[in-house]
């Protein structure tokens, strides 16, 4: 049973709609970032930070397979019950009943909102897979120029956004130094370049 203090925190995790979406996915079966970013539509960037609140939240834990891709899955299944009692209706003034019809209007926008947005996640799928189409163009003219493979998978981890060395190390399967030495390469040949902490592709917004 949880105290008071612990269901005001949880509620604050659950309140974010995409840190829900993650749950629900990983209660099918563990997954690792990419896997659930392509699946959910979210920026890689942004599930490692639900990720990581999830974690320190102990709702999910994370182990790394033969390949070091790290899985993520759930630690404990939970459920949330709220009881309601019945009672009678009350009387509703004028001004209680303007504000039903308010709220009903409201609720007629809501639902066409929800319809737009199925319109935008079918738009996303369908991005999704001109994506895929072109990190296939991107490896193939990578693979004509570069010296190193591994520079490859490096490029496509910074095409999302500007990333830390850890931040790229959770999304490629790569040993760490194998990333610094082909950060190194990318960023002697002007491909590559460091901002703050970060790695950015030279020529591209940082965002």
């Amino acid at each position: 049973m949880l105290d008071a203090d612990e269901m005001a925190s949880l509620l604050d995790v659950l309140g974010n709609r995409n840190r829900r979406r993650i749950i629900e996915l990983l209660k099918q079966k563990p997954c690792y970032v990419t896997e659930i970013s392509k699946r959910l539509v979210i920026s890689p960037k942004a599930v490692i930070e639900h990720l990581q609140l999830l974690e320190r939240e102990e709702i999910l834990r994370s182990c790394a397979d033969e390949r070091r891709r790290k899985y993520y899955f759930l630690m404990k299944d939970f459920t949330i019950r709220i009881e309601l009692d019945k009672t009678q209706p009350p009387q509703l003034t004028r001004a209680e009943a303007d504000g039903r019809v308010g709220l009903i209007n409201t609720l007629a926008m809501l639902r066409r909102m929800y319809r737009a947005r199925e319109e935008l996640i079918e738009n996303l799928e369908q991005l999704e897979r001109d994506i895929d189409a072109k990190i296939y163009d991107a490896m193939h003219q990578g693979e004509e120029f570069m010296d190193d493979e591994r520079d490859i998978e490096v490029l496509l981890a910074l095409a999302y956004y500007n990333l830390t060395i850890d931040e790229i190390d959770s999304l490629i399967e790569l040993e760490r130094p194998e990333i610094e030495q082909s950060i190194n390469r990318l960023t002697k040949k002007g491909i590559v370049r460091k901002i703050n902490q970060e790695f950015g592709i030279s020529g591209l917004n940082a965002r």
